[in-house]
């Protein structure tokens, strides 16, 4: 690994080590937030700055290193305002690894880890422990909607990205698109679901919508107002359920 990195050109190898440098900082922030505690312990992040950088850490930065990375070799993105790009870029990544956190919301807790703020949290009269019990789904639902209001602000940034990547490279957009419509998909399921606390089935895709997804996107790819009208249906099937 380390010689294919020597072999690379200089520019793509210092993107290389500016990511992998950031992402190790995120491991870092990871391991020092949750120490190893005594079992039945939950240790929270302080307040939404700190979500937000974490989200920044271990996935934002991998939007904007794939957006200058992608734009330095493809010709087709020549247009791009690479600075610009590199934040919508930073969000994408941002939404899909939000997404992540709330989906396993349930099994991050019973390991001690709570993604969602501690400040916040207080506010509604809880402790996360108490996000142990499904029972408290209801009453820990407001911090679930505001987050996931922000991912869905995040995915409008990401929607524009795919649409900003030309028609004509479809295995490009295509590469954006999936984990878009799947995101999405994702949230929808679990603002659906009153007990989103209770430990058993981990909101998730199915596999059929999955492969009905992908067949589904291969025809229409290459039409902005076509994923744009199915990236806006999609969101506006999550903010319709929050």
């Amino acid at each position: 690994m380390l010689t294919e990195l020597d072999r690379a050109d200089p520019s793509d190898r210092a993107r290389i080590r500016r990511v992998v440098t950031t992402l190790t900082e995120g491991m870092e922030m990871d391991l020092s937030s949750f120490p190893t505690g005594e079992p039945g312990t939950v240790t929270a992040l302080a307040g939404a700055a700190e979500l937000d950088r974490y989200t920044y850490l271990v996935a934002g930065c991998v939007g904007a290193f794939w957006t200058q990375t992608c734009a330095s070799h493809s010709p087709a993105l020549s247009g791009w305002d690479i600075d610009s790009m590199s934040e919508t870029g930073t969000r994408f990544g941002k939404a899909l690894q939000l997404t992540n956190i709330l989906r396993d919301v349930p099994a991050d807790l019973r390991n001690g880890r709570c993604y969602l703020p501690l400040d916040r949290l207080g506010e509604l009269g809880l402790a996360p422990a108490d996000l142990l019990d499904p029972e408290v789904s209801a009453r820990a639902r407001p911090v679930l909607t505001e987050w996931m209001e922000v991912a869905l602000g995040h995915y409008g940034e990401a929607q524009r990205y795919v649409l900003e990547i030309p028609g004509g490279q479809r295995r490009l957009r295509l590469a954006a698109l999936w984990p878009v419509l799947m995101g999405l998909e994702t949230l929808a399921i679990l603002a659906r679901r009153p007990r989103w606390l209770a430990a058993e089935g981990r909101a998730r895709v199915s596999r059929t919508w999955v492969y009905s997804m992908m067949a589904r996107s291969v025809l229409v790819c290459s039409s902005d107002s076509l994923i744009e009208r199915w990236m806006t249906r999609l969101a506006g099937r999550v903010a319709a359920a929050l």
